[in-house]
């Protein structure tokens, strides 16, 4: 603890005025608000209405209780904090009233000390000026320190220099050891006094060994300025050790203000006990009335809280344009409608062999996957509650399980079971609690299932509209718009895209030989290709007839060309069965065409993929051709990849395509 007393050179006895640092608070921020959405306004309407009702009813349980407590509530109210300031004072006001008395008695008694040490000098005031101290002005300083309650002293010159010092010979060195603030309070010729504690080793003539090692002493260390004939000269700094005065002061002044403040207390819960004692049957009861009215008021304003958050979860899920999407939503508003409760959401894969884990909140756990067996609510067909009943079953799926309640709400949407709601209490909330968020959880699942199969439908029918219904490949338009999107891409990223233009060889040969099942079933076979070979952002289309498109974002021409013989090659392989036969050998010719060098617009590269299909079926059929850079070839100058080793042409029939 440390304490600084700065007082007039003139008026050393009286107390100085006391410093404190303050800071202004920052201005508080205004609250957000929300902009409303839509809310169910009917329903909004009753709940805010009895969530304006019960603050009403809360005022009048408070007004009753006021008039029944008449003089003895502002005495109540009184209590706590005269108690706590009682406490203060007690612990407080002692300590700071010791300290202020002792630095003043020492201030005074350093003056006298700073009059005896000049008059032990010789030249007085002028040989600390001067800086010159004698021998004989050494010893009788020593002998001074010896014989008073001073342990230390040092001198300082007007400049703050060190000129001598009766703690170790080696500070008389000139180096400036004074704390350049106190100087300069000392320099405008004012007393400076402080009051520290002080380890043991620090204090001269105490035994040490008396005492224990991390024993600390009540030090002041005083600041007098010297003055002389032309006015400040220096300063003298005395240390002494004041533990005894300040454990006796401290004393005594504790038991003067515990004696007042244990009177003042005493009195005031004496009189408050009586007041009380005479309205507490009826007090109880107001406050009885109050507390249920207070709940109510609670109940009400959460009600159209989570009605509010309800209606505004409902609009954004019907924006919502993805699982992905939706489930993000789910996950930020479930935090603030279920706060005590951690949860995730699983949905039926498209198989319903297992269900998708999408979504968790509050920090719950979700899986990537779980069997629909491994959920007693799913098995049950309703909603299972662990903890509820005297015996109780775990799900597979919340394993290891550490006791703590859980709901598992199947998740219904047009009588059909679509996912699972899983909630868990939060460690700390009790069965009670995570029970009341049952009603709630259960409107939240509703909606969530509603929006679920909205988008599933959504996406449902977003998928047969880009997609072939014979083969399952992409059709024309979404190749078109996938395309455009890749060659924009490419120019920034400057990322090769290629294209395959593909067209099965003599198709019209297999349709009248064969039948258009025959021909249906070669054009799946293809398409079963060419979807194994669509990896990454790759994707496979049938823009008409017996025309497929594979687009290659990130390929070069070798590297789609090379790919383009691989699956012409694995087309040549396949052997289908139609009916009681084996279908002819399929083959497929294949042009190869790269934006940006053969083109830069969907129209240019596929009229360049195009181009090089048709060289293709010239040159024989069943074979690879790559793109020309410049104008069309002249014939015979074909661009061609060697066909596969013991791959032997199919014969170019006449009126086959």
């Amino acid at each position: 603890m440390h304490s600084t007393s700065s007082q007039p050179r003139a008026a050393a006895g009286s107390s100085g005025a006391d410093r404190s640092r303050g800071g202004g608070a920052a201005p508080s921020r205004p609250p957000s608000q929300r902009p409303r959405r839509g809310v169910p306004l009917r329903r909004l309407g009753r709940t805010l209405l009895g969530a304006a009702r019960a603050p009403l009813s809360a005022l009048r349980s408070a007004c009753a209780a006021l008039r029944c407590q008449l003089g003895a509530g502002w005495l109540t109210l009184l209590l706590i904090p005269a108690t706590v300031g009682g406490i203060l004072v007690v612990t407080q006001a002692p300590s700071a009233i010791a300290r202020r008395i002792l630095l003043d008695d020492m201030s005074a008694k350093a003056l006298i000390w700073e009059r005896r040490v000049l008059s032990l000098l010789n030249g007085g005031a002028e040989a600390i000026r001067g800086e010159l101290l004698s021998d004989e002005d050494d010893s009788e300083l020593h002998l001074y320190t010896r014989v008073t309650d001073i342990y230390r002293m040092r001198v300082f010159s007007a400049q703050g220099d060190l000129i001598w010092s009766s703690h170790h010979p080696d500070e008389r060195s000139g180096a400036a050891l004074i704390d350049p603030g106190a100087f300069e309070e000392v320099r405008a010729g004012r007393v400076v006094a402080t009051l520290d504690d002080k380890p043991l080793s620090e204090v001269d003539r105490i035994d040490e060994a008396l005492a224990a090692p991390s024993a600390t002493r009540k030090v002041s260390e005083i600041y007098v300025p010297v003055l002389g004939a032309g006015g400040f000269v220096g300063a003298i700094e005395f240390y002494s050790d004041v533990t005894r005065s300040w454990s006796a002061l401290l004393e005594r002044l504790r038991l003067m203000v515990g004696a007042l403040v244990g009177t003042g207390l005493a009195i005031l819960y004496v009189g408050i006990g009586w007041l009380v004692r005479s309205s507490r049957r009826r007090m109880a009861e107001m406050r009885a009335r109050a507390e249920a009215d207070q709940e109510a008021m609670a109940r009400q304003v959460r009600m159209a809280r989570d009605v509010q958050l309800l209606g505004e979860l409902n609009e954004w899920l019907q924006s919502a344009a993805s699982l992905d999407e939706l489930f993000g939503m789910v996950s930020r508003f479930l935090t603030h409608l279920l706060p005590e409760a951690e949860g995730a959401i699983y949905v039926y894969s498209n198989s319903r062999d297992v269900l998708d884990g999408w979504a968790a909140w509050n920090g719950g756990e979700v899986r990537d996957h779980i069997r629909p067996d491994s959920c007693w609510g799913l098995r049950r067909g309703r909603t299972y509650t662990y903890g509820a009943a005297e015996v109780n079953f775990a799900c597979e799926h919340t394993e290891p399980h550490d006791g703590r309640p859980y709901f598992c709400f199947p998740i219904l949407a047009h009588g059909e079971t679509i996912g699972l709601m899983h909630l868990r209490a939060r460690p700390g909330e009790t069965l009670a609690s995570f029970r009341s968020c049952q009603r709630l959880a259960q409107m939240c699942a509703e909606q969530i299932s509603m929006a679920i199969a909205n988008v599933k439908m959504r996406d449902q029918l977003r998928e047969q509209s880009i997609r072939d219904p014979l083969t399952g490949l992409y059709n024309r338009r979404h190749m078109g718009e996938t395309l455009r999107r890749l060659i924009e891409r490419s120019r920034r990223n400057e990322e090769p895209v290629s294209v395959l233009a593909i067209d099965v060889d003599h198709f019209k040969r297999f349709n009248d030989n064969h039948g258009h099942d025959a021909g249906d079933l070669v054009l799946r076979a293809v398409a079963e290709v060419l979807d194994a070979a669509a990896d990454g952002d790759a994707i496979a289309c049938r823009p008409g007839g017996e025309e497929f498109t594979l687009v290659l974002p990130g390929l070069d021409t070798r590297a789609a060309a090379e790919l383009a013989e691989r699956i012409r090659s694995e087309v040549a392989a396949l052997s289908i069965r139609y009916g009681d036969h084996t279908l002819p050998r399929i083959t497929i010719s294949v042009g190869v065409a790269t934006a940006p060098e053969h083109g830069l617009t969907v129209a240019d590269l596929l009229s360049a993929a195009d181009a090089a299909l048709y060289r293709a079926k010239d040159s024989g059929r069943d074979r690879v051709e790559i793109a020309c850079t410049d104008a069309p070839p002249a014939a015979g100058s074909v661009t061609a990849l060697p066909k596969r080793q013991g791959a032997a042409p199919a014969p170019a029939a006449a009126g086959g395509a």
